[in-house]
């Protein structure tokens, strides 16, 4: 559909394009599609590859927001995570960043081995103070082939209990929402404004297109949507798209029950919740209401305003659950009105 609002070029994009290439693809956006007034244009970064006259070449090219992936604030932290940047080298990132473009975020992860309340309390209020108004708070998960997934292996590894994990949300809440950054999505904090329209745009299930190296994307195609993944080496997604024109693997049409499997999941991560008249729309379905009451009276839900769910803060921790609950009460949209 033409008007783009927003355009993400991630994969640590400073190590992998000349700002004259960011400038070409945003270009060949506007002339396809029209690139909406004001849109997002999004670079995600990571710290140790910001160079401050790269990063005014890729604001001259029409980047107006970046990501930095910092993840810490302590080297020894950095270090165990895998990541090869150091905490100066972070926050000159975070500086350059917030010097050169109008909008700026940082991610960082907690819930750590070893982890302690006060020592998150303290690293959380150093990034609150750096932050220009967009934080991304992850709690760690144990991916294959990193530094913590060896010592997991080899049992030397010890990452926080539930109620551990739980203390720690908890003073993430606490200290982002007294900073003016209430959570409006389960992980990503920012004060009015200052959400992350591109990501928005998955969590709303809103259509995009995936087009580089290991890209995904969500299309409507005859009136359906359609999933389409790209090849992830980016070697071989070139010879695909000087081959063929395109570096796309997998192309899949999904049916109406899958596309409202995937709305309520993306939908119930944001703060705003799930429109129900829209999922029915979409999907042709809409959960039954005794099924939503049920989850209510337990204090998971809210109770449903214009239309629409969410989690409460207590649902947010098994949101799994809650999805796979109210996709089994899933009944046809015209038998619930």
């Amino acid at each position: 559909p033409a008007g783009v609002a927003s355009v993400f070029f991630g994969g640590g994009t400073p190590s992998l394009m000349q700002p004259a290439t960011v400038a070409a693809i945003i270009e060949r956006i506007d002339r396809l599609w029209g690139l909406e007034p004001g849109a997002e244009i999004t670079l995600e970064a990571n710290p140790g590859s910001v160079e401050a006259g790269r990063f005014a070449g890729y604001r001259a090219a029409g980047v107006n927001r970046v990501s930095l992936g910092i993840q810490s604030l302590d080297d020894g932290e950095l270090r165990r995570l895998g990541r090869i940047h150091t905490v100066a080298e972070a926050k000159a990132a975070v500086a350059i960043a917030q010097a050169t473009f109008e909008r700026s975020s940082f991610d960082m992860i907690y819930a750590r081995p070893q982890q302690s309340v006060d020592g998150w309390r303290a690293e959380l209020a150093e990034a609150l103070a750096m932050s220009a108004g967009h934080l991304s708070l992850y709690q760690l998960t144990i991916e294959p082939d990193t530094p913590y997934a060896a010592l997991e292996q080899r049992g030397r590894l010890s990452v926080p209990r539930p109620e551990a994990a739980l203390a720690l949300w908890e003073v993430t809440q606490e200290l982002t929402t007294a900073a003016g950054m209430p959570a409006y999505e389960i992980s990503n904090h920012a004060r009015p404004g200052e959400q992350s329209r591109h990501n928005l745009v998955y969590w709303r299930y809103g259509l995009y297109a995936g087009v580089g190296a290991g890209a995904h994307g969500r299309l409507a195609v005859d009136g359906r949507r359609v999933a389409t993944a790209t090849e992830r080496s980016p070697e071989l997604w070139v010879e695909l798209v000087e081959r063929h024109g395109s570096g796309v693997v997998d192309q899949q049409a999904l049916d109406p029950l899958e596309a409202a499997d995937e709305m309520l999941l993306m939908g119930l991560r944001l703060a705003e919740g799930v429109d129900l008249g829209r999922l029915a729309r979409i999907g042709g379905v809409t959960p039954r209401e005794d099924a939503i009451v049920a989850l209510v009276d337990m204090g998971l839900l809210a109770r449903p305003t214009a239309g629409r769910i969410a989690v409460t803060s207590e649902g947010r921790f098994i949101l799994n659950e809650l999805v796979l609950r109210l996709s089994r009460a899933f009944e046809p949209a015209a038998a619930a009105a």
